[in-house]
Formats: structure tokens, sequence, C-alpha cells
């Protein structure tokens, strides 16, 4: 019951937001009305935390499947179900520094995606979460097919589509598998081929196996509702990683897979670090992310990724919603680097503990290269407006914004789950703050690491997908080709070909 209050409390906002916006065009207290579900859906996931477990049963589904629609709250889902929802609270907190600020389509947007994310991070069953993920992509195609304009961008927006829908499709399979194996698979029973297979699905909708960028690069959408979808949408992801259970993958396997991932993590961290700025970065912090997360669940441990999926929103999420230029909050926003630095007490502290061997040295050199971008975008002050000709409620309101995002990462990392504030991983935390700190020397002193400008990001982009584009070109010369052959057979000789195939079919058979 809990889950569905706070879902209805998003939900329920967004429509009145809709009808507001209907009926009452002229409306001046809908910031209000939107903050405040955003504010009541946030305390009543905060709620959660004196009745863990518990669990969400939808019955009346059984007549399609087996299974019935589950959902639940637990360790796994109540901390990427808060940082949803603090999240979805800093987005419209924030949004009084935008120059026209007051937009209510968008803000139903992101207090919708909010409720959807909660359902998906609350999902304990295949058939509920592929449900919901594809709740959440039609969202997310509908929302970018309205914002582009062409025939090349809509294309864009549908291979990008596309990307996620394979991931869909495989979930579809390990569903299968599941079901053959165990005839009533659940994510706590899953065998090692579906665990396989799941993480394979979260690897595709997160650009990471294979390598690719799963979002169209130049959308429409930055700040608020493009933070919103990027981010529920990548933690939607990340939540089935924290549902594989310790030890069920093949160890070579997981060496081969951890292979592939460590060059995602290595090549987002990388552009993630000399991005000219953090929204043209944000496609390479979530593949460098969510590379660390898939990392931490090959390696035995998938209470890691519960913790990079924190971070990823949280310290990201802080990032992204920057508008504006306050030293104060700049150092306070500082804080995230500790997050994600894995030191005993941090956010990130459980990260990895699971048994890295010979790949430890190069997961640090990628964290490291995260750590430092993220301080860097975090300390650059171009490109920004001051608060000076702000009123002063709204100084305030964006601070919270901030501020709160930077709150819930100090809270997680103490009562966020079972085993956090970890000692044992010390030793990696420095080797990884030690270099952080070393690129962040070196930066300015060494040309190769200095940004590169948004033309040199977009030639290395069109370099990741030229073989993409490659496949793409192949599909569409088949299609053709098909498109020719149809006509042909649909045409005034079609009669005439068909006898002729006919023939020649005969022939081959009697042969």
């Amino acid at each position: 019951m809990l889950i569905l209050i706070s879902c209805l409390s998003f939900f329920i906002s967004a429509l009145v937001l809709v009808v507001l916006r209907i009926f009452q065009p002229e409306a001046r207290y809908t910031w209000l009305v939107a903050v405040s579900g955003a504010t009541v859906g946030l305390l009543s996931v905060f709620f959660w935390l004196g009745y863990l477990p518990f669990e969400l049963s939808v019955q009346n589904w059984q007549s399609f499947t087996s299974n019935s629609l589950l959902f639940t709250g637990d360790a796994i889902s109540f901390p990427f179900a808060l940082c949803i929802a603090a999240l979805t609270l800093s987005i419209l907190l924030t949004a009084v520094t935008q120059p026209v600020y007051i937009n209510t389509t968008l803000w139903a947007g992101v207090l919708a995606l909010a409720g959807v994310g909660i359902l998906a991070v609350t999902a304990n069953n295949p058939l509920t979460l592929l449900l919901v993920w594809a709740l959440l992509d039609l969202t997310e195609l509908i929302i970018h097919l309205s914002s582009v304009s062409g025939a090349k961008n809509n294309e864009k927006v549908v291979i990008s589509f596309s990307t996620r829908a394979f991931g869909i499709g495989l979930l579809l399979w390990a569903s299968l598998v599941g079901v053959t194996e165990t005839n009533n698979f659940i994510f706590e029973s899953i065998s090692a081929h579906s665990g396989l297979i799941l993480v394979l699905a979260v690897g595709l909708r997160l650009g990471v196996l294979p390598l690719h960028l799963p979002y169209a690069t130049d959308l429409n959408l930055r700040r608020g509702i493009g933070t919103a979808l990027r981010l529920i949408s990548s933690a939607s992801s990340l939540i089935l990683l924290g549902r594989i259970p310790t030890g069920i993958l093949d160890i070579n396997t997981s060496i081969f897979l951890i292979t592939l991932t460590l060059i995602a993590a290595g090549y987002g961290s990388w552009m993630w670090f000399r991005s000219p700025d953090d929204l043209t970065g944000r496609p390479y912090w979530i593949i460098s992310i969510a590379s660390l997360a898939i990392i931490s669940t090959l390696s035995g441990n998938p209470q890691g990724a519960i913790t990079w999926g924190c971070a990823l929103i949280l310290v990201g999420g802080a990032l992204f919603l920057t508008t504006v230029q306050n030293n104060w909050l700049n150092r306070a926003m500082l804080f995230g680097a500790w997050s994600i630095s894995t030191f005993p007490f941090s956010l990130t502290a459980s990260a990895w503990l699971g048994n890295l061997g010979l790949f430890l040295p190069f997961v640090i050199i990628a964290q490291a290269f995260t750590a430092a971008g993220f301080i860097r975008h975090t300390l650059r002050p171009s490109g920004r407006d001051t608060l000076d000709a702000q009123l002063g409620w709204m100084k305030v309101a964006y601070a919270a914004g901030i501020i709160l995002l930077i709150f819930i990462q100090i809270l997680l990392g103490l009562i966020g789950w079972e085993g956090t504030m970890q000692i044992r991983t010390w030793l990696q935390a420095l080797s990884a703050s030690l270099l952080t700190l070393g690129l962040v020397w070196a930066r300015r002193r060494f040309r190769i690491f200095n940004p590169v400008r948004a033309h040199g990001v977009s030639a290395n982009n069109a370099r990741l997908e030229s073989f993409y584009n490659i496949l793409w070109s192949l599909y569409h010369l088949l299609s053709r080709i098909s498109k020719g052959v149809t006509q042909i057979l649909e045409g005034e000789g079609g009669l005439m070909w068909s006898l002729l195939f006919l023939i020649l079919f005969i022939s081959i058979i009697s042969t």
C-alpha cells in the first residue's frame, strides 16, 4: 500500500497540473502544486523505513500468466525510490532559476516519470519490470518525438528507442528461460543462464554491452525534463543488477564480460573527463557509472550496483541541475566527489567488496577519471548565471534543491541498506583518490587532458556510431531489396513471376 501511496502522490499531482493547464492556464500557483506533490511523495518514501520489507501484488493478472504483478519495498528498492523522489523534488525546486520557469506540461511530465520510475525500481518479477520498462520507454519516445523536427532526428529517436526495446526483448528471453528451468521465475530464484541474460539486458539499455550511446545526443532536452529522463531511466535498469543473487554467474563468462565492461568504463570516463561541459558529457557519465555498477555485479557484489546507481542519480543530478554560479554551493557539491570515492562511510563504501582480482587497477583508473571529471565540471564557472538578480525565495528554493540531493547522499551512506559504513576497501579508495587528485592537477598542465570542444565530442560520437551506421545501412539495403521484390510480385507481371518461381521450385525438388 505504501508503494501505491508514493506513486499516486506523483501521478495525482501530474494530473492536477494537466487539469490546471487546460482550465486555468493563467494560474500562478502551479509550481506550488508540483512542489507539494513531490514533497508528499518524498516523505511517503521515507515512511517505508518502518515497514521494510513489504509487497504489493496485483492478482488479477494471473489470468494472463502464472505470475501476478509484484512490487516489493525492500533494502534494494528503497534507496532507488528515495533517490528518484529526491531528484524529482530537486528538479522542481531548481526550476525557479530558469528564464521561463512556469511550464506545467514539463512539470507534469517529471512527476509522471517519477511515479513510473518508482514502479520500475520496486518491480520484483520480470513481467512487472517488463511492463514498466515498456511504459517508461514509450513515455520517453513520445516526449522525444514531440521535441524534435525533421526525418533525420526522428530516425535517431527511433534508433535510440530500439536499443532499449532490445533490452526488453532480452528480459523477456530471460523470463522464458527462467520459467523453463524453475517454472516460477522471480528474481530471488533466477538461474545462471537467466542472470547472464539480465546483465546483458541492463548493459544494452545503458549503452555498456555493447558500447554505444543509448540516447540521441542532439535532442533539445537539457535541464529538468532531460535530467529526469536520463537518470530515472538509468535507475529503472540498474535496479535489475541488485536483484541478481551473488555467485550465480559463471566465472569465465564473468571475466569476459568484465573485460568488455572495462572498455566501456574507460571510454566513458575518459570522454566524461574531457567533455566541454556537464550536459554534453552527461551520456558518458551514465556509461561510466553504469559500467562500474555492472562490474560490481559481475565481481560477485550486487550490492555495489545499488551504491553506484544511487551515486549516478544523486551526484549526477546535483551537477546537471546546477544552472547558476555560487561559490559556497559549488564547494558543497564537491561532497559528491567523496560520495563516489568508495571511502569508508561514503555512499559507495561497499562498491568494491567483490573479487576483482587483476581487474582492480583498471577499475580504479576508470573511477578516478570519473571523479576527476566531476570535480572539473563542478568547479567550472563559465556559462553560468548568478543568483544576484533572483528574488529571495527563488534563491532559497534553488539552494534547497541542490542541498537536498547532497543530504540524501549523506543519509544513504549511513542508513541506506544493510552493510553500509564498510571499512574494508579503504586502500582501493585511497588509491583512486590520489589518482583523482593527480588528474585534477595534471589537467591544466598537460594538453592531452584539456577539454575537447563540442565538435570534437561529436566527432568521437560519429566514430563510435560508425559501426552501427553500417548495420543500419545494411538494414536499409535489405529493406529496399524486399520492397523491390514486393513491387515485382504485386505488379502486372506478378502472376508470371510467381509461376516461374513455382516451376523452378518444382524442378529443384524433383531433381
